[in-house]
C-alpha cells in the first residue's frame, strides 16, 4: 500500500487520502490499517468503483482484520449480509462488533428501503459498509468515509503472496474522502 498524506479539499471542508494497492496484499494491508481505528466501530463507509473494481475483496479483508470468522459472502443477491466480530479489538471484552455489508447494485426501488428495515439497520450501532449507495437514492443516510477504488494497470506487479487471488493486472488506485468527524478519525489511521 502506497499513499499520500492527508490533504484538505478545495473548500477546506473535507480531507482525502490517495494511494495505490499494487496487488491484493496491498488491499489486505490497507484493510488491516483502517481496522485499527476505533472510529471503525460506529462508521458508515461508501465503497465506490465499477463492477470488479475490488470493493468486495476489500470488505472481506476488512472483516477479517476486524475479527469476523467463518464464510464471508457477497450481499449481491441478498442486498445485505450481517456479520459479527466476536473478538474485535475495537470493542470491550465480550461485546461483539455488529457489521452490515450492503450491496445495492440490484436495488431497484428506493421505496423498498422502509419495507426492508434498512432505516433501523443504519440507525443501529455498528459498522455499515455500502456498495452502490447511489441506488438507495435520498434514503441513504450520511456517509462518514468514501473509498473509491479504480483499476490501474500501470501499477501491476506479480502477487506478493501465493495465497492471494487477485491477478497481477488488478492493481488499484484508491481515493479516500472523509465527510464527517468520524471519517476524519478514520483517515488518521492511514499513513
Amino acid at each position: 500500500m502506497v499513499g499520500t498524506q492527508l490533504s484538505s479539499g478545495a473548500a477546506g471542508d473535507a480531507s482525502t487520502w490517495t494511494g495505490a494497492w499494487a496487488d491484493e496484499a496491498g488491499t489486505a494491508e490497507f484493510a488491516r490499517t483502517l481496522a485499527t481505528s476505533p472510529a471503525m466501530a460506529h462508521a458508515t463507509l461508501s465503497l465506490q468503483g465499477d463492477l470488479g473494481a475490488g470493493k468486495t475483496t476489500f470488505v472481506r479483508h476488512l472483516l477479517r482484520a476486524l475479527g469476523v470468522r467463518g464464510r464471508i459472502k457477497s450481499p449481491t443477491y441478498a442486498v445485505v449480509e450481517p456479520h459479527s466480530a466476536i473478538d474485535c479489538p475495537l470493542m470491550p471484552a465480550g461485546e461483539p462488533l455488529a457489521i452490515w455489508h450492503f450491496d445495492f447494485y440490484r436495488f431497484n426501488d428506493p421505496r423498498e428501503w422502509e419495507d426492508a428495515g434498512f432505516r433501523e439497520l443504519f440507525a443501529a450501532p455498528g459498522l455499515k459498509l455500502v456498495e452502490w449507495p447511489e441506488r438507495a437514492g435520498a434514503f441513504m443516510p450520511v456517509v462518514d468515509l468514501i473509498i473509491d477504488i479504480q483499476p490501474d494497470e500501470s501499477l501491476a506487479q506479480p502477487p506478493s503472496d501465493p495465497d492471494m487471488t487477485e491477478h497481477p493486472a488488478e492493481a488499484r488506485r484508491v481515493r479516500v474522502k472523509a465527510l464527517t468527524p468520524t471519517g476524519h478519525r478514520l483517515l488518521e489511521a492511514l499513513p
